[in-house]
């Protein structure tokens, strides 16, 4: 089997990785004005050295900050594209997990100018990272994709007398994006990665009824998504690989969608302009492998079948396995293994400890080394 030399590798994760205990005091301590911003920092500096450097250690060559200077995975970036405020209103998401259901709210956004890239959003977080990685790893920057501004809140969330007209809307954002994406590849960004939970979502009948009920092209919204990913992409500096993560939610080890791709698979595998898909496949909420054989010559599946909602360690015959069954509807060369999602999507953390986590990233390794000779 083929080296695999450029992103993702045949051992690859999704980004987020569990806050440790230190840095977790650092915020609550800063939120109550024990600490500075700059004492803030300095403990979140320390905390990525070590992941990073735990990162290398068990033999990936990917390493991301893991995500520990966010509370959420999106809303950090999403805020501070020009044009986007949070709203009076709240958003409440309901999740659920074996136990039950729990409920998440967080601040609407609205936007209320156009919308604009007014600095290269996560630059210095980014640079520091690709400094502490060093030669060892590959650095990689995770950023919601343009997806996530609209499913946020939809048709309503836009300012009528700024955007009259959708279409505008679109442009805009998928211009800053184009903006955000070159400014990143000229700090030394190789690998970037485009989370999306939407794509994933629409995917479930539930949640195509509360995008109609909410005034949205449910049944189609996921070609626009596509289109405007693919537009912010057009013009993207050789040498930057770009992947996206699709997952149907993730906080505090539960999920909020349920359903496989295969109502987006199609247009998405074909039209995508992405080098690799970050797919959840952890249990059987996931559905099958079928919808894989849509994916063309030359991109890349990560197939996320390693859980970070439970710590129990997975079976590697198991693992091996499902890869095998997947590499019915795409070829092995083609395939990756990684994580179904993020350890951290939110601050919180999904409900593992952190020997746990590094099992799981030790694994993959293994399983990959023993698949792909990688």
């Amino acid at each position: 089997m083929t080296l695999n030399t450029v992103p993702p590798f045949r051992a690859d994760h999704v980004g987020s990785l569990l806050r440790p205990a230190a840095l977790l005091r650092a915020r609550e301590d800063r939120s109550a004005g024990r600490i500075s911003p700059e004492e803030l920092r300095a403990a979140e500096d320390d905390a990525i050295r070590s992941v990073v450097a735990m990162q290398a250690e068990v033999g990936l060559r990917t390493a991301t900050d893991g995500e520990f200077r966010r509370t959420s995975w999106h809303m950090d970036f999403i805020y501070q594209l020009g044009g986007i405020g949070q709203s009076d209103e709240s958003i409440k998401v309901r999740f659920q997990n074996a136990d039950g259901l729990i409920e998440f709210s967080t601040a609407a956004l609205h936007v209320d100018s156009p919308v604009r890239l007014q600095k290269t959003i996560f630059a210095d977080d980014f640079t520091f990272l690709r400094e502490v990685a060093g030669d060892a790893v590959t650095p990689k920057l995770t950023i919601p994709s343009p997806s996530m501004v609209h499913y946020r809140g939809g048709p309503a969330a836009l300012d009528p007398a700024v955007y009259p007209d959708e279409d505008q809307f679109w442009a805009d954002l998928s211009e800053a994006y184009a903006r955000q994406v070159a400014a990143v590849a000229q700090l030394g960004c190789r690998y970037l990665q485009l989370d999306d939970t939407s794509l994933a979502y629409l995917n479930d009948p539930n949640q195509r009824a509360e995008l109609t009920a909410r005034g949205d092209d449910a049944e189609h919204q996921h070609l626009r998504y596509i289109k405007q990913i693919n537009t912010a992409l057009a013009g993207r500096p050789d040498g930057l690989r770009v992947t996206t993560h699709m997952c149907r939610g993730n906080f505090k080890s539960s999920w909020a969608a349920e359903g496989g791709y295969d109502f987006v698979a199609e247009a998405l595998f074909s039209e995508l302009a992405v080098d690799g898909f970050f797919l959840e496949y952890d249990d059987p909420r996931s559905g099958s492998f079928a919808p894989l054989r849509f994916v063309p010559p030359g991109k890349q599946v990560v197939l996320g079948l390693v859980t970070t909602k439970r710590g129990a360690l997975e079976s590697k015959d198991d693992i091996k396995r499902r890869i095998d069954e997947a590499a019915k509807y795409v070829p092995l060369e083609q395939l990756c293994l990684s994580p179904q999602c993020g350890f951290s999507s939110t601050v919180d953390g999904n409900a593992l400890s952190y020997d746990e986590q590094v099992a799981k990233l030790s694994l993959i390794v293994e399983i990959a080394a023993e698949v792909w000779g990688d």
